[in-house]
């Protein structure tokens, strides 16, 4: 083995050992890239890495980030979120699961509304999390389903995977939009039922709000509570993603909006005031400095694990893969889920899908079906440990009772959903196909 790939997998190990050690995270990839990297090419490599570093913090719709956090921690601090889930609660009756299902319904609405995983899952588990917890709801579960949730919104359009991939496969993005609609509300589904499956099977990791609580509220008193609690959020949040919908404003000025919209809703419950901004506004430095610091350090480790060949060492992994136009499509699914563990799905996208576009091409695959498999499979790559996003997010806004090893080990059902439901798309292509060809695209 070149000595090259024996270093990619020493930096795979190598994060690991630090991980497990008790080193945070972001110094974990920082650390293992540097180190590694520059065994395998001394300095050399990371002259590359300002310019990557400005590449990434330079994005225009990572913008959207800190103001979907300040309208998250706005809507968090003035204790709207509480009673918005306890609404939920007392909605869903003696049904076990009940604030689950309520927080895949609100993650795929939220998530509709961003199309970013980092804001959504940040906004989820400031406005769930501490709920869920003090509610009784097992920790794992509670976290898998949050991370779950917050990533639809790279399947449900508008999508910027899909974005991304219109371009690389000379699709229409409209087309692509149309085609993962269906696998989109499917997956949603597949995840409310888990939900209702657990509360059956183990009634204590999901339990509804006692009894006598419930019968404390009146059916009247309690409509009236659903609307007074549960309209304004459900408002402001259907007003971000209209003004998507409608073209009035992109992701990045639509999350200005919520950020205004949040201080609206909190004065006019009567819950603003200016501590409560000042203690919002550090909040959200403070979470998105934790996001952006992570983001950094894992472009040092990305960019040593390119260098290194890791990427052609897993690739080589599946050589013997049998072949044929399926065995192709699946070849490249596999890498792309592989892939996932260890490196972002924009990465991904480059050095995959161009790769085996041609094959693609040559065996008559229909590339809109094949897109909507791929940012199926590419969803995975935000909850996949130990690189997820989806992790990292919620791990800095988690309360501190929750250990990194619960929110590692609540995601794997909701992985195995995810590759359930790539399962059924490559069963079925008219799940994918029939949207587009309705509409005439």
């Amino acid at each position: 083995m070149p000595y090259n790939e024996i270093l990619a997998i020493a930096c795979i190990a190598s994060f690991f050992v630090l991980l497990f050690v008790g080193v945070p995270v972001a110094l974990t990839l920082a650390i293992s890239g540097f180190f590694f990297g520059w065994l395998g090419f001394g300095t050399t490599l990371f002259g590359l890495l300002p310019a990557r570093i400005y590449g990434v913090t330079a994005n225009y719709t990572l913008i959207a980030i800190p103001l979907f956090v300040f309208m998250g921690v706005m809507l968090e601090k003035s204790r709207m979120a509480d009673e918005l889930m306890e609404v939920i609660g007392h909605l869903s009756g003696s049904l076990r699961g009940g604030m689950g299902l309520g927080i895949v319904l609100v993650g795929m609405l939220m998530g509709a509304t961003t199309g970013i995983v980092g804001a959504t899952i940040v906004t989820l588990g400031l406005l769930t999390l501490p709920t869920l917890l003090r509610r009784g709801y097992d920790k794992s579960l509670a976290c898998g389903a949050i991370c779950a949730s917050g990533t639809l919104g790279q399947l449900i359009p508008p999508s910027t995977i899909l974005i991304l991939l219109a371009d690389i496969m000379g699709e229409s993005v409209g087309t692509l939009f149309a085609a993962a609609v269906m696998p989109g509300l499917m997956l949603t589904g597949i995840f409310c039922v888990w939900i209702l499956i657990v509360g059956i099977i183990w009634p204590e990791k999901v339990p509804p709000i006692p009894a006598e609580e419930r019968n404390a509220v009146g059916r009247g008193e309690l409509a009236m509570k659903a609307l007074k609690v549960g309209l304004p959020p459900v408002a402001l949040v259907l007003a971000v993603l209209g003004s998507i919908i409608g073209g009035i404003a992109a992701p990045t000025e639509a999350a200005s909006m919520g950020a205004l919209g949040s201080i609206l809703v909190a004065a006019v419950a009567g819950r603003f005031t200016w501590n409560t901004l000042v203690e919002t506004v550090r909040s959200t430095a403070r979470i998105t400095a934790m996001m952006f610091f992570v983001l950094i350090c894992s472009q040092v480790f990305a960019l040593a694990f390119r260098g290194l060949g890791g990427e052609r060492l897993v690739h080589d992994a599946f050589a013997l893969v049998p072949g044929g136009t399926n065995g192709v499509l699946i070849f490249m699914l596999l890498i792309i889920f592989v892939l996932g563990f260890f490196i972002e799905w924009i990465e991904i996208s480059y050095i995959v899908v161009p790769m085996f576009l041609p094959l693609m091409i040559n065996g008559n695959i229909d590339l809109v079906w094949a897109a909507a498999l791929i940012a199926t499979v590419l969803q995975t790559s935000f909850l996949t440990p130990p690189f997820g996003w989806a992790l990292f997010y919620l791990r800095g806004v988690a309360p501190p009772e929750v250990r990194t090893v619960d929110i590692y080990r609540g995601v794997l059902p909701f992985i195995a959903l995810q590759l359930i439901a790539t399962a059924i798309v490559f069963a079925f292509p008219g799940m994918a196909t029939w949207l587009p060809e309705a509409i005439g695209w």
